[in-house]
């Protein structure tokens, strides 16, 4: 069987920061994911070893605004992000978010 709780190898990172920015009100925010804790394995056909993993996460700023930010993040077996979906915002990069 495949070693479910045991962490990613020690030279992956542990934690991934996303900024983004709300559709309605443009207020700025940083997620942080837990490579570690916060990922969702996904099975093959046998079971085994993880063959992916996934992270749903949704944001509320602290503005008035209130809309939800939905980020659907997709990992390799490695941990590596592949693939990230966004409802509700735009994914910006770390000097946009700076940029306050």
């Amino acid at each position: 069987m495949g070693k479910i709780l045991s962490p990613p190898a020690a030279s992956t990172q542990r934690a991934l920061y996303l900024y983004v920015q709300c559709d309605r009100c443009g207020e700025k925010l940083r997620a942080r994911v837990d490579l570690w804790n916060e990922l969702t394995p996904e099975y093959g056909e046998k079971g085994e070893d993880p063959i992916s993993f996934h992270c749903r996460k949704v944001l509320v700023g602290e503005n008035l605004c209130f809309q939800p930010i939905e980020l659907n993040l997709k990992f390799d077996k490695g941990h590596r992000p592949v693939d990230k979906q966004i409802k509700g915002g735009k994914y910006i990069d770390e000097e946009e978010f700076e940029k306050k």
